[in-house]
């Protein structure tokens, strides 16, 4: 069964390496191209592959790969994948579940002893479907002033910010929090697990298997690798090189091409029976501790668009942009690579879906999460009781994150997501401190779980953070002893029972509560 499973996907890969040269329907192919019309000879760009009734119909390129040597960019054009990598660290680990080898309901502290003894445990499938309630290991990182890329971040680092912290950002199973941490446990387990490199672990029971001949990881960012596209970051009309140099994969760190996405898609609808890859566990809806499912499988997202159901990821790391996207129902599926910050992969990958899809998608009218009455009624700032971050109820940021909310009357409010999770809001009255009043926040604050400090001091009237070695973080008041920080997320000072500054917290979208005390 693994060699008709690998003859079907090596037929689609040379089919898809012939596309490029076969004609396309006039009208679609003009389509496609001015969807990806901003990307010229003068700037980076993206790649765009289509695969319909498991064939390919569409491969191109657009833009450059390198701006230095005038490299265009092909169908055959290396990317780095960000977390449309995550998808491949799942189906990993899903192999040696099925080998007998694990379980994906294990504690992740049998084959991770560095994590701290969290009670409830971490599971493996807590992991790999974001319910763990892990820190975010890169966002620990640039709190500390060390964010992705700026230093050669590796495994060891990534273990030793784990075993740093002393709290989850939630009980495990309860919410969730996309947190990258859970993923790069994840293909640490798979080399220990299986005595092989991570790398050598995937070419040998995926990669080469499916006949994906053009993808890798990027364990270590000093490999040539040739036909590799160069990352870059705009400024205005300009470009700098934006790549992202750490050893750090399973996260993301996926090194492919359009043609070899299309490929490991195609596995999912090409899967003989009883064939070891067989992949539905993979694509079903975690759930929460209580039963209910969320919309985050097994290192891939499962819902729908413009009600069609669909299957996807994206990813992002340093100046590369990726989305991958399955129409199940259709087989239709559309891969999209590019190398600049301002490449909008999603955004294009669903215009060309809509191209083949036609009228099987059909855009749905979105209604106000909230009533121009409850606007009226309700309108103001309130803080989270979770996080203590802050919303806005009212003009452009009403119905934050598309949660439905409601409102006890009394300045307390409830708001539920999409999935049923519960987060409590209570109304906050905005802060106006004086010089005097920012004085009580002034000192020297260390955070073990972050292993840095933090200085708080008051210039010209205005509170900032000091960092080493020479970043200085403006805070702007939100409410009471909470300030908001462009670098940070929200910081909240923490007062005992007579008043005094003791501490504070830093919370931001993953990573939730990290607390530093007074010294």
């Amino acid at each position: 069964m693994r060699k008709t499973l690998a003859g079907t996907c090596v037929a689609l890969v040379i089919a898809t390496a012939l596309i490029a040269g076969r004609a396309q329907p006039a009208d679609v192919r003009s389509r496609v191209d001015h969807v990806f019309a901003k990307w010229t000879a003068a700037t980076p760009g993206c790649a765009v592959g289509v695969a319909s009734g498991g064939r390919p119909v569409l491969a191109a390129g657009y833009g450059t790969a390198d701006l230095e040597h005038d490299v265009a960019i092909t169908p055959d054009t290396i990317f780095e994948a960000g977390s449309v990598s995550k998808q491949f660290t799942a189906a990993s680990v899903l192999l040696l579940a099925r080998e007998k080898k694990l379980s994906l309901d294990d504690l992740a502290r049998k084959y991770i002893p560095e994590l701290p003894p969290y009670s409830p445990d971490i599971t493996i499938r807590h992991m790999l479907n974001h319910t763990s309630g892990l820190r975010d290991w890169g966002s620990v990182a640039g709190i500390a002033g060390w964010p992705r890329t700026t230093r050669v971040h590796t495994h060891a680092h990534v273990l030793e910010i784990v075993h740093h912290q002393q709290s989850l950002n939630f009980t495990p199973g309860t919410r969730w929090s996309y947190s990258n941490t859970g993923f790069n446990l994840a293909a640490i387990i798979v080399e220990r697990v299986s005595g092989l490199s991570f790398q050598e672990f995937t070419r040998t029971r995926l990669f080469q298997p499916l006949g994906m001949t053009h993808t890798s990881w990027r364990d270590d960012y000093t490999r040539i690798v040739k036909g590799r596209a160069a990352a870059y970051r705009e400024h205005g009309t300009e470009f700098s090189t934006d790549m992202p140099f750490e050893n750090v994969y399973g996260n993301g760190g996926l090194l492919t091409t359009v043609g070899d996405l299309l490929t490991w898609n195609e596995h999912f609808d090409a899967v003989p029976d009883g064939d070891p890859l067989s992949t539905i566990e993979q694509q079903q809806a975690g759930r929460f501790s209580d039963g209910r499912t969320h919309g985050y499988a097994l290192g891939l997202f499962v819902g729908k668009y413009k009600g069609v159901r669909e299957v996807y990821h994206s990813g992002s790391t340093a100046g590369y942009n990726a989305f991958l996207t399955r129409f199940p129902d259709q087989h239709l599926s559309v891969a999209v690579l590019c190398n600049a910050t301002s490449g909008q992969a999603t955004q294009y990958a669903h215009a060309v879906a809509d191209l083949y899809l036609g009228d099987r998608a059909k855009a749905t009218p979105t209604t106000a999460a909230l009533s121009a009455g409850d606007v009226a009624a309700h309108g103001g700032t309130y803080r989270s009781l979770v996080t203590g971050s802050t919303v806005t109820i009212g003009g452009q940021r009403a119905g934050l994150n598309g949660a439905t909310w409601t409102f006890d009357g009394h300045g307390g409010a409830i708001a539920t997501d999409e999935y049923g999770t519960t987060t409590a809001f209570e109304q906050v009255v905005a802060a106006n401190p004086s010089a005097h009043d920012l004085e009580a926040y002034i000192g020297a604050y260390v955070s073990d779980e972050a292993e840095t400090e933090l200085r708080a001091a008051v210039e010209h009237g205005t509170l900032v953070l000091k960092r080493r070695p020479d970043t200085t973080i403006v805070l702007k008041p939100l409410y009471a002893d909470a300030f908001g920080a462009p670098q940070l997320g929200t910081v909240i000072f923490r007062r005992d029972a007579a008043g005094r500054v003791t501490g504070l917290s830093v919370s931001e979208d993953r990573v939730w509560d990290l607390r530093f005390l007074l010294r």
